[in-house]
């Protein structure tokens, strides 16, 4: 995937877009998170800016909807002092038979330096860093069931305040392995920041056949699957995987493969557990384990807000070479 390499960055190495985990290396990822810690503490902060960014202008670009990654995404730009114009493009212009490239053009000639992009279709931010002008960043926001990559970074920075370091840990990852994007980047992540070992639990009508070659192992059962992990990573599970005979009814998938108080005991007692959001509860997870003391789902959100500060301010930085 040398292309995605070249893309991504600089002639300097500096991120020039954010599009994908694959083709980056650990002092890449490592540098986000410790630009994301660098801002963590804004958000306790009287005054929650810094003027990074001031003069930027960064469009949200979301032909999908996701109120919390938009969001998230929103305060990010405004607390790096940018201007933010967020557009739901179901609503606009494509809808009307306006091309992808047409859009992004129009949106270009009005000086602007970033598109934070969500779409349904996998590659597509990719195809829009191929067409976008050289001083304009584009950053992956969740392309369908492909990449996912600033939550990725999210959930890293998450267990990395937790556990301290990568080396040593076992992670779970449980659920739709499948369709997850999120699921993917996550793998990539891990991996490249030297995790131990990264585990998938699921059924196997929710693991992609070529599973094993993203670097992980196996398990079918949470018996075996949670035993002595460090991290547990519950992913959602859409509604549509049930009405789509993919999987029998929720409370039977609760009780094979939801996260209980008891399935957790099998972890090591300091297991943290995590969730991209939105939960279902008693689906995927027991409220008491997403409210319990081993929760820190509302962290990851909170934290989306530092990593993604670093993202932007990151691959901005390759603008002082284009002056």
């Amino acid at each position: 995937m040398r292309k995605i390499e070249n893309l991504q960055l600089n002639e300097q190495g500096q991120l020039q877009h954010f599009l994908s985990i694959e083709g980056l290396n650990k002092s890449t990822l490592t540098e986000i998170l410790d630009t994301a810690e660098s801002f963590a503490s804004i958000s306790s902060q009287d005054v929650k800016k810094v003027p990074l960014l001031r003069g930027k202008t960064i469009v949200n670009l979301f032909f999908e909807n996701s109120t919390r990654t938009r969001a998230t995404f929103e305060l990010a730009a405004a607390r790096l002092s940018a201007d933010i114009l967020s557009m739901s493009i179901a609503t606009s212009s494509t809808s009307k038979g306006e091309s992808l490239l047409d859009t992004i053009h129009n949106i270009e000639a009005m000086q602007v330096d970033m598109f934070v992009v969500r779409h349904s279709l996998s590659g597509a931010a990719h195809f829009i860093a191929q067409h976008v002008a050289p001083h304009v960043s584009v950053i992956n926001a969740g392309d369908g069931q492909h990449e996912h990559p600033t939550q990725a970074m999210l959930d890293m920075f998450t267990i990395r305040r937790a556990k301290q370091q990568f080396t040593g840990l076992r992670v779970a990852i449980v659920g739709d392995i499948l369709h997850s994007r999120v699921a993917r980047s996550q793998i990539q992540a891990l991996n490249i920041l030297g995790a131990e070992e990264v585990r998938v639990i699921a059924p196997k009508t929710l693991l992609p056949t070529d599973v094993e070659s993203l670097g992980v192992t196996v398990y079918y059962d949470m018996q075996s699957g949670l035993k002595d992990v460090d991290v547990v990573i519950m992913l959602r599970l859409q509604k549509e995987r049930m009405s789509s005979a993919l999987l029998p009814s929720e409370s039977e998938y609760f009780k094979c493969y939801g996260l209980s108080e008891d399935k957790l005991r099998l972890a090591h007692k300091d297991a943290i557990v995590m969730h991209p959001g939105p939960i279902n509860r008693g689906v995927e997870i027991s409220s008491k384990v997403a409210d319990g003391p081993q929760s820190v789902i509302l962290q990851q959100v909170n934290n989306g807000i530092a990593v993604r500060m670093a993202v932007l301010s990151m691959t901005m930085q390759h603008r002082k070479e284009h002056g």
